[in-house]
Formats: C-alpha cells, structure tokens, sequence
C-alpha cells in the first residue's frame, strides 16, 4: 500500500468514525467501499476493529441511555449470524467480496430511502441481529439493519444502544475472523496506525453533535455511502470489461 492509499484511508477511516460516534452507525457503511477499492483483501477485519474501538468509547459516553433489553433480543441473533458470515469471508474471493460490500450498502440505501421502518419487537429485533451478524462479519457493514428497527431512537437513546449492541457484536464477529484465519498482521498492523484517525473523528464528534441533527447526519452518511457504493461498482464493472 502506498502512502497516498494510507492517506486516503485515514481521511475516511476520521470521518466515518465521525459518522459513527454521532449516530450510532456508518463507519462501515462509508468506509468499506473506499477501503474496498484500495485493497479488498483488509476487509472485514481492519474495520470491525476500528469500529469496536469507537463503539466501547460512545458506549461508556451514553451508558445511561441504553436499551438493554432491545439489545439483548439482537445479540440473540447476532451471534449464530457471525458465524455464517465469518464463513463467507472464508469462501468469496476478493471480488467477490467486494461485489457483496457494493449490493449491501445500496441495498440499505434503498430501504432506508423508502422509509421502510420495522417494529422494535422481539421477533424483528433477532431477524435485525442475524441480519446484521451475516453483514458484519462478512464485509464489516452491520448497520443497516440495526438502523432500520431502532429507528425510531433519537439522540443519545440511539447512538447508546446501537453502541452497546456493536460493541459485542464486534467482538463475536472479530472472534469468528479470527478462527477462519482472516486476521492477519498487516490487518492488525494497518488497525493499530489507524488508531489517531479513530481518536479524532471521535473528538469530532462531540463538536458535531452540538451542530447537526440525527437527521442531517443520518442524510450525510447516506449520501457518503451512496457515492463511494457506486464508486466501487464501477471499478468493478470496468475491470470486468477490461482483459
């Protein structure tokens, strides 16, 4: 990897943690098709990773306005999911993957743009957690499904629980990585210089907050997301009509 390639994915790494700090989701959902593009073979790892790491520092921040019970009944789901999805990382090749990275992050656009908005009940909330354990795992975009159930949180209420939830999550899907072998030292290596961008897009947050709406920042990582998915695709679909 260059240092320009380096560059370009500490700039987006600051800015999805942003993204993420404030609103409970998108660093994968930003970051995955930029990194995608740059070198397929560091995701899903180096991302979970990062995001554990923002997701134990909002967690610990908004610790008072968690849905523990919501995120206990999606943890149920989570976990059998992380495993199916640690399995397909094993499987597809980096194309593949790749291609996987691209038609999930379009396909939440398009339901979160229909304002398709599920219940929080028992029974949604495993479907969300499995849902979000196969993405997750599988290309480090788990927050689609979480956002479409919980929704209906505002503030603090969903940047907590969502958190929490991906706190553990990321934890049983980076433990599932890591039996399938798909943890290696340059993901670890590539995570750890990573780590400052991680801190300030955090930092960034908490001035964010004060200015920006969830809405407007929901619109944001929407949009971002929406930019780099159809980057990805077009690469994609160009070097298959190349030789």
């Amino acid at each position: 990897m260059t240092g320009a390639e380096c560059a370009v994915i500490a700039v987006v790494i600051f800015l999805a943690a942003c993204l993420q700090a404030s609103t409970g989701f998108g660093l994968g959902m930003l970051a995955a098709p930029v990194v995608a593009m740059v070198d397929p073979t560091l995701l899903p790892a180096t991302l979970i990773l990062l995001a554990l790491l923002v997701t134990v520092m909002v967690t610990v921040r908004e610790r008072q306005h968690l849905d523990l019970r919501g995120t206990g009944w999606a943890l149920a789901g989570r976990i059998p999911g992380s495993f199916l999805g640690a399995w397909l990382v094993a499987a597809l090749s980096k194309e593949g993957l790749a291609w996987v990275v691209a038609v999930v992050v379009l396909s939440g656009l398009v339901l979160a743009i229909r304002g398709w908005a599920p219940k929080p009940v028992r029974l949604n909330l495993i479907a969300a957690g499995a849902a979000s354990g196969i993405m997750g795992t599988a290309t480090s975009i788990g927050g689609p499904p979480m956002a479409l159930v919980w929704q209906g949180h505002q503030g603090s209420r969903l940047r907590g629980t969502m958190s929490a939830f991906f706190m553990i999550g990321s934890a049983i899907s980076l433990a599932s990585l890591g039996v399938a072998g798909a943890v290696t030292p340059e993901i670890l290596t590539l995570a750890l210089w990573m780590v400052p961008a991680v801190l300030g897009g955090y930092l960034a947050s908490r001035v964010v907050n004060r200015f920006l709406n969830a809405a407007r920042l929901k619109l944001l990582a929407l949009g971002a997301s929406a930019l780099g998915s159809l980057l990805l695709t077009g690469q994609l679909a160009l070097a298959a009509l190349l030789p």
